[in-house]
């Protein structure tokens, strides 16, 4: 017969076992010694003279109650009583009493708990910008979206009519292009995903692509918009433009008719757009004081795509917009001047998980990548950047130095420093963010099955 089948010519004990394993599981663990029952009680864990002392001293002071009369009697036997433990009630005993554990033990186990949880050393954060470059020209104009790094670590620059480019590793200044005045200003800027090329939204309601190792324009993107382009943003080969006619299109670089899908749901002008990690979602803020989510899923290129989420909760235009890099259906975003206020989003539901009121405009934000922290930079009155631990919200430090709204701020490639530029027209780097912690090497894949192995031959 296999294990665990049923003997219906077992004994009845042998049943009374198989019904109840756990009790069978108790009994098993009880030291022969013992030998205890429930309803008799155990004379070895009893304290006799105490019982005797109960059952006969205690009533005398109960039924002659003149005795104890005095004040000063009774607070000394109230004392005594706890200094000797005869506060107790119960006389029977059924069972032995737990061991006591030795303080040599407690502290053992204490000291291996407080070493398994060091405290982390608190990231200092310097409290002024490492460095300050000179933007002058640059356009204070909240809408607009002037200012990225890219991922080959050299950050772009929009100031009037031409674009310039500096380089974080060495420090140099270049000239991209320069457009002219019947066609600029730029209104924005965007690096590819490549770090190579480089997209630049016109005033004209154009689009140019530049290759920047050899400041050559590679096409122009027509017939997207009826006004400028003051926002942009990758996903792949896929270039997505906002303009100040309130439309959202994805342009396809690689074809000729580079349109291929239009999302239609702003009323005014379109000033943040923003991709989701997985490139599965598209958050766009506007001057209507909207707040869409759209997922690419229902994107048609037949008719205007429908949006996932419809977001009213913001009082004035939403530009500041911010994916969370360590959950993928958390968004940040900010409002302006009348609103004030960072929002925190679930893309999946569409409920707003929490509200902060700054005191000041939101014109841009950015998540830590390397702890659970969000940037914000500020208009009035302090033209400040924000330190934010999430999520609690707690402010963790200020950053003053500029004398403008601290309208644009975009992070480096490794996720340490911070850019940020105003209309004092200034360009500042801070190291907020502090060094990432070298990752370990991971260990090199064998190349085959049990190559870990000695051969026979």
């Amino acid at each position: 017969m296999e294990t665990g089948s049923f003997n219906s010519s077992a004994s009845p004990s042998n049943k009374t076992r198989s019904r109840s394993p756990l009790q069978g599981q108790l009994l098993q663990r009880r030291k022969p010694q013992e030998n205890l029952d429930r309803f008799i009680p155990n004379r070895s864990a009893m304290d006799f003279d105490y019982a005797h002392y109960m059952l006969t001293e205690a009533r005398k002071g109960k039924e002659n109650p003149a005795v104890n009369s005095s004040p000063s009697r009774e607070a000394y036997r109230k004392l005594l009583a706890e200094t000797f433990n005869m506060n107790r009630t119960r006389i029977l005993a059924f069972k032995n009493k737990p061991p006591i554990l030795t303080e040599t033990i407690l502290n053992e186990f204490s000291l291996a708990a407080y070493q398994a949880k060091p405290s982390k050393p608190r990231r200092n954060i310097p409290q002024t910008c490492e460095r300050t470059l000179d933007a002058p020209d640059i356009m204070d104009d909240y809408y607009l979206n002037l200012l990225d790094w890219g991922s080959s670590n050299v950050l772009s620059i929009a100031l009037g009519n031409t674009v310039y480019l500096w380089d974080a590793s060495n420090g140099s200044t270049s000239e991209l292009l320069t457009v002219d005045e019947e066609n600029g200003p730029v209104t924005s800027v965007k690096w590819a995903p490549d770090g190579r090329n480089i997209a630049v939204g016109l005033n004209n309601s154009e689009i140019q692509l530049w290759d920047s190792t050899s400041n050559r324009l590679l096409r122009t993107l027509r017939g997207c918009h009826g006004s400028r382009v003051g926002a942009l943003d990758w996903n792949n080969h896929i270039l997505t433009t906002g303009g100040m006619d309130g439309q959202i299109i994805n342009n396809d670089v690689r074809v000729r008719a580079h349109i291929v899908e239009t999302y239609r749901g702003h009323h005014q002008e379109v000033c943040g757009l923003k991709w989701s990690a997985s490139g599965q979602q598209l958050a766009s803020g506007g001057n209507d004081n909207l707040l869409h989510i759209w997922d690419r899923s229902m994107a048609s290129s037949n008719a205007p795509t429908q949006w996932l989420h419809r977001l009213e909760e913001h009082t004035a235009a939403v530009k500041a917009l911010a994916w969370c890099p360590f959950q993928g259906n958390l968004l940040a975003s900010g409002g302006g001047g009348g609103d004030r206020c960072i929002k925190f989003w679930n893309t999946h539901t569409g409920g707003c998980l929490n509200s902060v009121d700054t005191g000041s405009q939101v014109c841009a934000l950015l998540w830590n990548k390397n702890e659970r922290e969000l940037l914000s930079s500020h208009g009035f009155t302090q033209n400040q950047l924000t330190l934010w631990k999430y999520p609690s919200m707690v402010k963790i430090t200020e950053l003053t130095g500029h004398t403008s709204r601290v309208l644009f701020m975009v992070q480096s490639p490794d996720g340490c420093t911070v850019a940020s530029a105003a209309g004092d027209e200034t360009l500042r780097f801070w190291n907020v963010f502090g060094t990432p912690e070298v990752a370990k090497s991971a260990p090199k894949a064998n190349s085959e099955p049990f190559a870990h192995l000695n051969r026979i031959r």
